[in-house]
């Protein structure tokens, strides 16, 4: 049996920081990664932003071969034994650990239609069946109003796809825009071709043919000649239950990340930490809490760690439309907007019990640390309107 100072159960942003984070610690302690998938750690962002605007597909890798670590592609741990301090592998191999990271991230929701007729994207194989799909169908359904499905929808409109949208809220963003911001946004997609089925859930779904017809709850028939969904996704926490570890939606660990059994550590979109800012636990399922996680869970594997209170930020990208958000973007909070241009730059204040607990930055760059600076002091806010010009752009 192989032994092995670190070993991280996972291939995403979040072992490759956490590999990187160890050697800022540890340049010599042996280290296995072990992944599921066919390719080294790449960056997941541009799978449904840069990748559809032209960028080359060798650029999203990020380099974990210069790290001296030893990676296992293709390959899923299957148990893992905290008294023996060991894993094994679903090829019958079983390795020893000193300290462990579960870094399994989550797995799509999926509808109750068979897994060969809705690509379900996430990983860069989704990416690169849909990119191929693209060459020889036309008409494509989106299911998801949500970040990804957002994402997608808009990459497949500029490369000149016929799209259409379903998903059972009223608007785009539903949950997290203001509502006249999700009006604005939903008009914008229909304004680039895309056509949008609101207030619809897929009911039904018929092969006919070479295409796909979607029944909704409403009776609507939906033709496509594709179907992609991005509906979220939920945490992979099955693993880290059989060996007994806590899992409240993800993986419990306290502000050094490891889970209640000792060094065996959690991060990344599996991951349920108590954040200071907003006092209360949160998972967090972006890129930024990847990288900074996965790099605070390798530090402190290492012995050099420090309490992670770090609250992350996101971003999206929506055909020429961008931010960066920080916080929760609730829509049901009090939301107070400060454009200097409506729907087209502005500042968004969300709000509860006087409190700024998110904010939204459309279309301006670089105050995201300012906006955790707020988030975090706990002001309380009399009126909303005090909020003006407090983010400056």
């Amino acid at each position: 049996m192989k032994k092995y100072k670190y070993v991280i159960i996972g291939g995403g942003m979040t072992a490759d920081s956490a590999v990187k984070g160890i050697r800022e610690a540890d340049g010599e302690g042996d280290i296995a990664l072990f992944s599921n998938e066919s390719y080294k750690p790449y960056n997941r962002p541009p799978l449904t932003k840069d990748l559809w605007k032209g960028k080359e597909l060798e650029k999203i890798f990020r380099g974990i071969e210069n790290t001296k670590s030893e990676v296992f592609l293709e390959t899923t741990i299957t148990g893992i034994d905290p008294a023996k301090k060991t894993v094994g592998d679903d090829k019958g191999n079983n390795y020893e650990y000193e300290k462990l990271l579960i870094a399994t991230g989550g797995e799509p929701v999926r509808l109750p239609f068979g897994e060969d007729n809705i690509l379900y994207y996430r990983k860069l194989r989704d990416y690169e069946t849909l990119r191929a799909q693209t060459n020889s169908k036309k008409n494509f359904t989106v299911i998801g109003g949500g970040f990804i499905g957002t994402e997608i929808a808009a990459g497949l409109a500029m490369n000149g796809m016929n799209v259409t949208m379903v998903f059972p809220e009223k608007v785009i963003g539903d949950r997290v825009y203001s509502r006249d911001l999700a009006f604005y946004i939903t008009d914008y997609y229909r304004d680039k071709g895309v056509t949008i089925e609101k207030e619809q859930s897929v009911t039904a779904f018929e092969k006919k043919n070479s295409s796909y017809v979607l029944g909704t709850g409403n009776g609507k028939k939906i033709t496509a000649d594709y179907v992609v969904a991005g509906i979220g996704i939920k945490p992979s926490v099955s693993l880290a239950q059989s060996a007994g570890i806590n899992v409240d939606n993800g993986i419990t660990v306290d502000e050094n990340l490891m889970t209640n059994i000792k060094d065996i550590y959690a991060a990344g979109d599996v991951a349920n930490f108590y954040n200071p800012a907003l006092d209360k636990r949160i998972r967090v399922e972006h890129a930024d809490n990847a990288n900074k996680m996965g790099k605070a869970a390798g530090l402190s594997m290492a012995g050099n760690g420090e309490p992670y209170h770090y609250l992350p930020y996101f971003y999206s990208d929506m055909f020429e439309m961008g931010y960066e958000a920080i916080g929760e973007l609730n829509s049901a909070y009090h939301v107070y907007a400060d454009w200097q241009s409506q729907y087209k730059k502005g500042v968004i204040y969300y709000l509860f019990r006087g409190r700024v607990r998110g904010v939204l930055l459309w279309d301006v760059w670089g105050k995201v640390n300012d906006a955790r600076e707020l988030i975090a002091s706990k002001m309380d806010i009399k009126r909303p309107e005090d909020l003006k010009g407090r983010i400056s752009f």
